[in-house]
């Protein structure tokens, strides 16, 4: 199989996968909306937040070093697998102990029994690094697919039912809980690797020193990703954390659903063509083109038709989450273009660069989030936007030394399919709000009608993004590989 097909299958089994879990979780999160309080999602977030933290210290960047080494054998694995395990004992007796302090922080005591409790996921998630790494790096994502689909249903279902019986947060911890488990023993009845003794300090300090930067760099990623539910629930209450939370879960659930497809399938694939600047240039106009083609108006659509969406699925506690969702949504256009560029820093192996812009752009944040808090709740999700911006000057700059794609070039690339998406998300708010419609028959009508023009306008401008969709589709349906990028 070529390398092209072989991605354009990965990429679609991916998307599948993507699709069908984080579909399910939309379906749980709605439903378990209908039982829980703000502050039950407030309180959950805090103990994820930590949670989150301490699992990068177990997975230390050994996957992305898995995937990323040309000839990787059971020796690698077996080091990877012990590690992360070790890692992951050391990862979840420090949350254990930093527990009751983090309760006393928020002076909330229910906090410390669900982080203690919750932290087993670390434990959890320790065992199913390498299975990952190992689906991944040969691009079989149908497999990745029929564990965490399943797990996912199963999770779900008894989540809300543990909602349902009044458990509260407990149904929210218990969903994250059931899922990393279930997930966890399909990954290993769908992979034929076992571990042996057999180690290598060789392979670890190889391992290490490549992905050890990559922790550093994710840990301060996911700190600062967090940093925001944080300094909410401290500095206002936990029902605004929860309404937060609820909305960065729900813009997530899209943003992760393209970005995270698509990037789990190039980096390996165009791993394989590290050394060829001119192919990884070529695939990565490609990735980012068509990315933001599809993400642009996902986001622009989901914020002009919140506030009848809510409406339809919700009860009415959680309407006053709909401005949060709207400026999220408009703080998270730029994923897709942070990704592109931090995925050249990976591919090249530059994660020195790669640390050194967490570094940069986490500084400039702490900033922006200490001018926004003086101006309320709605200051701080304006000052998502703010970072987001600001954080791709310092993200485009590598790119352009690296594969000579500047941020000029860039532009030139996705502006188009943002100014469009732009245009008919404003025009649909408007539409939205002059209109006195049922808000089922609002979100059904206007959501068909901004598709349709969306796409009649990328048509009209004849973009090369609408053409590499097209192709994209014409693949799938042929079985003929994905054309557009038959170069990569």
């Amino acid at each position: 199989m070529t390398l092209a097909r072989q991605t354009i299958t990965g990429v679609m089994w991916n998307f599948t996968e993507q699709v069908g879990r984080r579909g399910i979780n939309v379906l749980v999160t709605l439903l378990l909306a209908h039982f829980l309080v703000p502050e039950d999602f407030g309180l959950v977030a805090v103990t994820s937040a930590i949670i989150l933290v301490a699992s990068g210290l177990m997975e230390s960047g050994f996957k992305q070093a898995l995937i990323r080494m040309e000839h990787a054998g059971q020796v690698d694995y077996n080091t990877a697998f012990f590690s992360n395990i070790g890692l992951g004992v050391v990862a979840y007796a420090g949350v254990f102990m930093l527990a009751p302090a983090v309760a006393a922080f928020y002076e909330e005591p229910r906090i410390t029994v669900l982080i203690q409790v919750g932290g087993i996921l670390i434990l959890i998630n320790a065992f199913q690094v390498v299975q990952y790494a190992i689906l991944s790096k040969g691009m079989d994502f149908r497999s990745l697919l029929l564990a965490s689909v399943p797990a996912s249903i199963v999770a779900g279902v008894l989540a809300v039912f543990f909602a349902y019986i009044g458990m509260g947060v407990w149904a929210l911890l218990a969903h994250m809980m059931l899922y990393a488990l279930l997930n966890n023993v399909f990954l290993w009845r769908r992979s034929d690797w076992r571990p042996t003794l057999a180690v290598s300090q060789e392979s670890f300090r190889e391992m290490f020193g490549f992905g050890s930067r990559l922790f550093v760099a994710s840990t301060i990623d996911v700190v600062f990703r967090n940093l925001y539910v944080v300094v909410i629930a401290k500095v206002f209450y936990a029902t605004i954390a929860g309404y937060y939370f609820f909305a960065s879960k729900i813009k997530d659930l899209i943003v992760s659903q393209l970005v995270h497809s698509i990037m789990t399938v190039i980096y390996p694939a165009l791993s394989t063509v590290q050394n060829d600047n001119e192919k990884l240039k070529d695939g990565f106009r490609k990735v980012l083109r068509l990315s933001t083609f599809i993400l642009f108006p996902a986001l622009a659509f989901l914020a002009a038709l919140a506030e009848p969406l809510f409406a339809v699925l919700l009860p009415d506690k959680w309407m006053p989450a709909v401005p949060y969702l709207q400026i999220l949504c408009i703080a998270g256009l730029l994923v897709p273009v942070h990704s592109t560029n931090l995925n050249i820093l990976q591919i090249k192996g530059r994660s020195d660069l790669f640390l050194r812009l967490e570094i940069i752009k986490k500084a400039m944040l702490v900033l922006i989030l200490s001018i926004s808090l003086q101006f309320g709740i709605f200051g701080v999700l304006v000052g998502h936007i703010v970072a987001s911006v600001v954080g791709y000057v310092p993200n485009s700059f590598y790119s352009g030394k690296l594969v000579n794609y500047p941020a000029k070039e860039q532009l030139g690339d996705f502006m188009p399919a943002l100014f469009i998406a732009g245009a008919v998300g404003v025009a649909t708010y408007f539409m939205v709000a002059m209109l006195d419609w049922p808000a089922y028959v609002e979100l059904c009508v206007l959501g068909v009608l901004a598709v349709v023009l969306y796409v009649s306008l990328a048509y009209a401008f004849k973009m090369k993004a609408l053409a590499l969709a097209a192709d994209l589709l014409a693949g799938v349906v042929k079985k003929e590989g994905y054309q557009a990028t038959r170069q990569v």
